[in-house]
């Protein structure tokens, strides 16, 4: 299976990049999927085999109001800001919100893809980003994040994963990169924490979370088994914490989005995504 990096803030910036669409709930639109406090939502690399409208489609009949949007759906370097607007019209309408723009920057990024980008981020209603990117362009998105005032969560993989073929010295997995990554940096540089992954690599998602919990921008929700692979699993069904973990983000109010990323069923996880929502649902509501 394809991984995403192969196919390719306070109060005010986290509601600015969750609130639900008035128009759209106006219209009799779904429910935010809000639980226990939380923000429940979708990043949208689960349905990369979808273009934006079947996905929109499939959100709404799960039920999931707000979407962190993967550059494989808006590719920065490809889209005007007329663009922008038309593509955050459309999840308006449908009553999802765009929580975060992810943007998987290569190290050599032009000055004007990160500028095209995080003006995107903007204009898509949302003031946090997240990207699959490497120790070198760290000081440089930095900058941007200052720039723009955008929050940026840096997100991690397992690196023996059998897919990964970078440098592992420059790529992220586990506290120590995040520290490196964020030492001397801006307020705005912070993490965007998997905790399938995590859990993968052998960390403790529970524990770096209460610990680091001010500087988490984003959350991925999967669920990987403790086999040789790391097998993903249906939510409930492997060796992540899920449980726990959204049980202490329910605690400590976790402000931003949850996001599912339900790596399975790639050429179509809407099932394995409603039953994924409903497995946050009940912990969260419990």
């Amino acid at each position: 299976m394809a991984t995403r990096r192969e196919f390719t803030a306070g109060m005010a910036t986290a509601v600015a990049g969750l609130a639900v669409s008035p128009r759209a709930l106006a219209k009799g639109r779904m429910k935010p999927s809000i639980f226990g406090g939380i923000q429940v939502g979708v990043q949208s690399y689960t349905f990369r085999a979808f273009d934006i409208d079947r996905m929109i489609a499939a959100m709404t009949s799960i039920g999931i109001t707000s979407v962190e949007l993967w550059d494989g759906h808006l590719d920065p370097a490809k889209t005007t800001a007329d663009g922008f607007r038309a593509i955050k019209r459309k999840f308006d309408d449908a009553g999802i919100a765009v929580s975060a723009y992810c943007v998987n920057f290569k190290t050599d990024a032009s000055d004007e893809l990160l500028e095209r980008s995080f003006r995107g981020a903007k204009l898509l209603g949302t003031s946090v980003m997240t990207s699959s990117t490497e120790q070198p362009i760290i000081s440089r998105l930095d900058q941007w994040c200052r720039k723009h005032r955008v929050r940026m969560g840096l997100h991690n993989h397992w690196l023996g994963d059998k897919g990964f073929k970078g440098d592992k010295s420059i790529n992220f997995e586990g506290p120590a990169d995040w520290a490196r990554a964020m030492d001397g940096r801006s307020k705005y540089m912070g993490v965007n924490l998997d905790i399938g992954h995590f859990s993968a690599s052998d960390h403790d998602s529970v524990a770096y979370f209460r610990q680091h919990f001010d500087r988490i921008y984003s959350l991925h929700i999967k669920d990987r088994d403790k086999d040789a692979d790391h097998t993903y699993r249906k939510f409930g069904e492997g060796a992540t914490p899920i449980a726990e973990f959204l049980r202490l983000a329910r605690e400590m109010k976790f402000r931003y989005a949850a996001n599912i990323e339900y790596e399975m069923d790639e050429k179509d996880p809407t099932e394995g995504v409603r039953h994924s929502l409903e497995y946050v649902k009940r912990i969260l509501l419990s």
